[in-house]
């Protein structure tokens, strides 16, 4: 969903709140409710609002496995606190994606529970356009284990006007995150696209707040690199095939194409199509693609003869490296039956051992909103399994670097190297 389509769902979705309603699942390995308390004065409400349907279940099944598992080791308690999670689903079957309608749906529902604390969301950056200006009204501290899109907290090149203070009525911000932002990942793809050899780097887009603007933002840095960015094309994720593109960047010259873009906006088909016309062109991919959903073949992904050309990154690098990676792990394992989880398990982790840490360490005023809002700010050594990071005042982590990733044998993404960019747009 481009910006511009952004805003006018919110339009429409004001329109029709009374008639909106939430959805939770309730079983499996997303299942619903965590806690079994009853609501009292020592329990607070922990929410997830995630796509837990389509092609990004691949990476926010793990996410919220992650979330649990941080959870159940503290036995579903935050200091004197009894912690309630419940798993939102912004994703509808008919869409097979996220929902701008479930997204609102979800953050009101939040916004109307008093014992709301913490909400763990969006994973798609337009979702979050949706869901922050709902929850900024409503005081929930939010925080986001995946979004990159750089106009949701700071109006840095790559923005659209009026952002980021359109997302935020109150004028106070109430929104952070715990991945870097898109200028810092689309330095770190321009870097693994030098060293990979690429001349003539043919760009297509998905037309969402991500993926337009990760493309942008790599226009705005290519220089900094030496890469030479032939086009880049905002595509219809609907259409049948991708060949007329793929014949265009042909005649382009190019030899790497990067997408832009989420797994259920047409990176599969149009990914098969530009390698039939350029069948040793290199492909390259952001973290909205970095997944066994796109890169295996036993799971929806591209054809196997294609995943050797295949680089994509995520804010994760090597699990087993982090400080707490080992242990992560080997808990991880024991708790799921499967010891290389896909990197966005670690980032749901984290983000719960945020929510608990902070809550606990708030004593008596672990059920304040307010307080756990500005604590989060104000905490600029957070100790998590992912290091030592801070948060600053626009709600952007201190973490700066992205992991490379290849593809397995198996089809699933495996890590290659950690790149820290020096050079940005500021």
């Amino acid at each position: 969903m481009r910006r511009t389509t952004a805003i006018a769902a919110l339009a429409a979705i004001a329109l029709a709140a009374a008639g909106c309603s939430s959805s939770s699942s309730s079983s499996g390995s997303s299942g619903g409710s965590t806690s079994s308390a009853a609501a009292g004065g020592n329990t607070v409400d922990i929410y997830s609002s995630l796509p837990m349907q389509g092609a990004s279940s691949a990476q926010t099944i793990p996410l919220v496995n992650g979330i649990k598992l941080a959870l159940a080791q503290a036995n579903n308690k935050a200091g004197n606190f009894t912690v309630n999670y419940q798993v939102l689903d912004d994703s509808t079957a008919a869409a097979g994606k996220w929902d701008p309608g479930q997204t609102a749906a979800n953050a009101r529902k939040v916004a109307s529970d008093p014992k709301a604390v913490f909400y763990i969301g969006e994973f798609n950056s337009g979702a979050s356009e949706v869901s922050i200006p709902i929850l900024n009204e409503a005081g929930i501290p939010q925080v986001s284990p995946a979004n990159t899109y750089v106009g949701l907290t700071t109006n840095l090149p790559g923005s659209a006007p009026g952002e980021p203070q359109k997302y935020y009525p109150t004028g106070k911000r109430t929104y952070l995150r715990i991945v870097p932002i898109d200028s810092i990942q689309a330095a770190a793809d321009l870097i693994a696209m030098k060293n990979a050899g690429c001349t003539k780097v043919a760009v297509a887009n998905d037309k969402e707040a991500y993926g337009a603007g990760l493309a942008t933002l790599l226009g705005l840095e290519k220089g900094f690199y030496g890469i030479n960015i032939v086009s880049n094309t905002g595509i219809d994720p609907t259409a049948p095939n991708f060949r007329s593109y793929a014949s265009t960047v042909q005649g382009q010259g190019a030899n790497c194409f990067f997408f832009a873009g989420i797994v259920s906006n047409g990176a599969v088909q149009i990914t098969k199509d530009v390698h039939s016309a350029l069948p040793t062109a290199k492909i390259f991919g952001g973290d909205g693609v970095c997944t066994s959903s796109y890169t295996a073949a036993s799971q929806g992904g591209v054809p196997a003869a294609i995943d050797p050309l295949i680089q994509c990154t995520v804010a994760t690098q090597d699990l087993a490296a982090y400080p707490g990676g080992k242990d992560f792990l080997s808990a991880y394992a024991a708790k799921y039956n499967t010891s290389s989880p896909d990197p966005y398990a670690i980032y749901g982790y984290a983000v719960m051992q945020l929510a608990l840490n902070t809550i606990k360490n708030l004593g008596a005023q672990g059920n304040s909103k307010s307080a756990i809002l500005s604590a989060l700010f104000a905490d600029k050594s957070v100790q998590s399994v992912l290091g030592t990071y801070g948060f600053d005042a626009n709600g952007d982590t201190t973490l700066k670097s992205y992991g490379v990733y290849k593809v397995g044998s198996n089809g699933d993404p495996v890590f290659f190297q950690t790149v820290t960019p020096t050079k940005t747009v500021s």
